[in-house]
């Protein structure tokens, strides 16, 4: 398998190419982000939604272009609430109209994450992202749900109605999505487990690996192949 990734959005997320050439399992780990993918292998073009556990299932060969919004970016770009979203894998087409004229960009371009990063951008400039979600990502790294509320002058019901809105997750859940996140980056780097736990936040390394085990399904060392 290659992957391949590079910047997009004006630092709102990214784009990414997956090549698998035969058969196999995969496991996708949460990461508060959503995604535009689009399949050269079946022509489908599906929006993959912020998950809260891993999704395992079967690879084949084929080539998928993507782009990546980061946490609180792609659910304006789609149109509805994130957490009409969460956990779900759903046709392009069942968001925006013209989602045919994109799948037939695709299939002319020489780049078609390309494509699809520019798609995105014009949808972002017409709805951008509720302006909090930088804060609210931010805040949750070193404060408690209340103290992130505070912060930003709201309440801490209209925090959850815009995490909901925003992410896909209430403010509590988006934190520990996040520290996961941060934790696997760490993990991928070769730093010590239980350097990892202490750096972000876990009480120690049991902790993390109960975090690790609960969101993505296997352990830490299964989990990059050690």
């Amino acid at each position: 398998m290659s992957y391949r990734e590079r910047p997009a959005l004006g630092g709102r997320g990214l784009v990414w190419t997956k090549t698998s050439a035969g058969s196999g399992t995969s496991r996708v780990v949460p990461d508060g982000c959503t995604d535009i993918i689009w399949s050269r292998g079946t022509n489908e073009l599906f929006v993959a939604g912020p998950d809260t556990a891993a999704k395992v299932g079967e690879s084949r060969p084929d080539t998928l272009f993507a782009v990546r919004f980061k946490p609180g970016v792609g659910p304006a770009a789609f149109g509805v609430p994130a957490h009409v979203l969460r956990d779900l894998r759903v046709p392009l087409a069942d968001l925006w109209p013209d989602a045919d004229r994109l799948v037939d960009a695709l299939n002319t371009a020489a780049d078609p994450c390309a494509v699809l990063a520019d798609a995105a951008r014009l949808r972002l400039r017409g709805t951008p992202p509720d302006p909090a979600v930088d804060a609210v990502v931010a805040g949750l790294r070193d404060h408690r749900v209340p103290e992130v509320a505070d912060r930003l002058g709201i309440g801490a019901r209209q925090l959850h109605r815009r995490s909901l809105a925003a992410f896909g997750y209430s403010p509590k859940v988006l934190a520990r999505v996040l520290r996961f996140d941060r934790a696997m980056g760490l993990a991928w780097a070769g730093v010590p487990f239980a350097e990892i736990a202490h750096r972000t936040g876990y009480a120690d390394q049991a902790h993390l690996s109960r975090e690790v085990k609960d969101l993505a399904g296997v352990p830490l060392g299964v989990l990059l192949g050690r």
